[in-house]
């Protein structure tokens, strides 16, 4: 696994699938990402709120496109993130309950010590299934996706031309605009534009802890303009663009192997 930054408490592991990040939260704002978070106090309490509800406690789970904050007694705290295609569906439900259910602590105290693994040992690669028993125990199960829908989502996550769009994919699966739309949200639970919308957002998290011109980086990753790229960090990630980067210049960024040889592609 590569590693993108200094030696550092802080880091970020990131798989095609699924995201293990110890940093900092940046101020609480409003943030609505489109994956499953898995929120856990390195120390103290957290601070979360959904519907103007405040609670606190070590652990919480937040579901897809569910719009919360986050805060901590701490300046660094862990997210855990799971990305909604890779699993069936109320797949993630389940996990909520399981993890904010009467053994929450446990839970909580498992995901501290794939933290502090992840200190010690630097990741030379890790696979789904690995990832998920490092954090929860087992390994949660796996969404088979039709193969017209694979190939799209390779086709986004390549990040490198023109952005994809909906007749493109279609085209290459030998349907229409409107049956190809259909069945990819069918197959994954997520309208093409949103699913497309996140995972361009996502990417940026590769080069967090970098030096760059965020204007330049924003046009690579696909947005129109630098106006269009900061409202969709903000309301993904709850920061300004520029605020991720300050905050992550001692984020230390390892990457599977996968997502290491997706990059390479979209490169």
């Amino acid at each position: 696994m590569e590693d993108m930054g200094r030696e550092s408490d802080h880091l970020m592991l990131i798989t095609p699938e699924r995201v293990f990040y110890a940093g900092l939260l940046g101020r609480p704002r409003k943030r609505t990402p489109g994956c499953c978070h898995v929120y856990v106090a390195v120390k103290g309490s957290l601070y979360m709120t959904i519907d103007d509800v405040l609670a606190t406690g070590e652990l919480f789970v937040t579901l897809p496109n569910q719009r919360h904050s986050i805060a901590s007694d701490y300046r660094t705290a862990i997210s855990v993130t799971l990305e909604p295609e890779s699993v069936p569906d109320g797949v993630l439900e389940d996990l909520a309950q399981r993890l904010m259910g009467s053994d929450r602590a446990a839970y909580a105290r498992k995901i501290l010590a794939a933290y502090a693994l992840l200190r010690q040992r630097r990741y030379g690669d890790i696979t789904t299934a690995e990832f998920d028993e490092m954090c929860f125990g087992e390994a949660l199960p796996r969404r088979v996706l039709d193969p017209r829908v694979v190939r799209a989502v390779a086709r986004i996550g390549r990040f490198s031309g023109e952005p994809v769009t909906a007749d493109t994919c279609a085209a290459e699966a030998g349907l229409s605009a409107s049956r190809f739309l259909h069945l990819f949200k069918e197959e994954t639970g997520i309208s093409f534009r949103s699913f497309r919308a996140w995972k361009r957002a996502r990417h940026l998290l590769h080069f967090a802890n970098q030096n760059l011109n965020l204007a330049h980086l924003a046009q690579d990753i696909g947005y129109p303009d630098s106006t269009h790229f900061s409202h969709s960090i903000r309301r993904f990630y709850g920061l300004k663009p520029r605020a991720i980067f300050v905050g992550s210049r001692d984020l230390a960024i390892y990457r599977s192997t996968e997502t290491v040889r997706e990059l390479a592609e979209a490169g």
